[in-house]
């Protein structure tokens, strides 16, 4: 299962941005097996970056301990209507994906 399009939704609160992502991806462990006794190997996103109008105000690292389709969520400090969040991800198969959205 390859990934899939993700969903963003920015808004601006008093002195912050509440940020919320929805990521399509299978999050494989390693550890399950399919229907034939084998095990599916690992797929998980590795590498996690936020930025805020073009910098950088968040980059995280994550393991295969997180589930399928994840959603995050997150609060910036500051952030304006209009600015613009970037979201994106690499996985330890070399997939990546992005999305884009501004604050409203």
């Amino acid at each position: 299962m390859a990934a899939g399009p993700m969903k963003m939704r920015a808004s601006l609160g008093t002195g912050f941005t509440d940020v919320r992502v929805l990521m399509t991806h299978p999050m494989e462990t390693g550890l399950r097996k399919d229907a034939d006794g084998k095990v599916v190997p690992q797929h998980f996103i590795q590498n996690l970056t936020v930025k805020l109008n073009g910098k950088t105000v968040l980059d995280a690292q994550i393991s295969q301990a997180v589930s399928r389709n994840p959603v995050f969520s997150f609060r910036l400090k500051g952030g304006a209507k209009g600015d613009k969040i970037e979201v994106s991800w690499l996985d330890n198969h070399g997939e990546s994906a992005a999305i884009e959205t501004v604050v409203a």
